[in-house]
């Protein structure tokens, strides 16, 4: 019996990959995590046009010229977005879990993470709790390693 055109096109191939892999961080990417070890967050910042970016960029994406500062950011800050995550992921935690765009004090930009302490069993209630503009602030881990993983973010 035949296939129409239809039909084999929606064949599906499950496969996985697994791949271990080194990333150089580079120059901005580099200072960014070494001040994580300090539990110091540092954004670059461009004199041209005023703004600051977390995560830090080498250029600015108004003035178009290099950054050419930085600055710490602030310790807390407000949601921009925020999501409750209730499907499992492949090296992400067990769900339920939140993540939220959260700009810091004195940054332009928002900064992904995780929101943690928020009791999610009614998810309805708790994205009640995350709406644009909620203050978020950061807590460090004990001993910081120069990861993203080295902080998250609380309810204010």
């Amino acid at each position: 019996m035949a296939q129409n055109k239809d039909q084999a096109s929606s064949d599906v191939i499950p496969g996985e990959w697994h791949i271990r892999y080194n990333y150089s961080v580079g120059k901005v990417a580099g200072q960014f995590f070494a001040a994580l070890k300090e539990r110091r967050i540092m954004a670059t910042h461009c004199s041209y046009s005023g703004l600051s970016y977390l995560p830090p960029r080498a250029y600015c994406e108004r003035s178009f010229k290099p950054c050419d500062g930085w600055i710490e950011a602030g310790h807390e800050g407000i949601i921009e977005a925020a999501t409750i995550v209730t499907a499992a992921f492949e090296n992400l935690p067990p769900p339920p879990y939140c993540i939220a765009y959260a700009r810091l004090d004195g940054v332009s930009t928002a900064l992904v993470n995780f929101l943690k302490g928020l009791d999610l069993r009614d998810p309805q209630a708790a994205a009640r709790k995350i709406l644009p503009g909620t203050r978020v602030r950061v807590e460090f881990i004990p001993e910081p390693q120069g990861r993203i993983t080295d902080f998250h973010y609380v309810l204010a």
